[in-house]
């Protein structure tokens, strides 16, 4: 019994009983699956058009502005969602916009150590869960930003 006529009989019956069913052997149906799956997942090699492998990267990030001049606007830091990291970049989600291009990645590294990276953020998106994301290029290493205790 198929799927629809297991749904059509249970609906006809006096009692509604869910039963489970076999997978669906039906020709039609597995044809149309791999149609909705080949316009997701192309055959062939992905097309990557980065250089680095992009390491998963779900840690808290201590994001500080930085001024065209250099000033390192520490008042203003906030903490993000990392998302990946690479040899070269990092990419992180952020609940409002970041004024500004050039900023300090602060990293906690453990053992009360943290890495400090300049960051050119090259690309920023609103994503359709009302965060943004932004990602970029590491420039050079500094001197962390450590949050003071409160």
């Amino acid at each position: 019994m198929s799927v629809v006529e297991h749904v059509a009989a249970a609906v006809r019956g006096p009692k509604f009983q869910l039963q489970r069913t076999t997978p669906s052997a039906d020709p039609n149906v597995t044809a149309r699956v791999h149609e909705l799956l080949l316009l997701m997942y192309p055959p062939g090699p992905p097309v990557e058009r980065r250089m680095d492998r992009r390491f998963p990267y779900p840690e808290l990030i201590r994001i500080t502005p930085v001024g065209e001049d250099g000033s390192r606007f520490v008042e203003q830091s906030i903490v993000v969602a990392g998302k990946t990291l690479s040899e070269r970049g990092v990419g992180f989600y952020h609940p409002q916009p970041l004024p500004n291009r050039r900023v300090i990645a602060s990293f906690h590294a453990g053992d009360g150590r943290w890495v400090g990276l300049m960051v050119d953020l090259t690309w920023c998106r609103f994503t359709d869960k009302g965060w943004y994301e932004s990602g970029g290029r590491f420039l050079e290493a500094v001197p962390a930003i450590i949050p003071t205790a409160q």
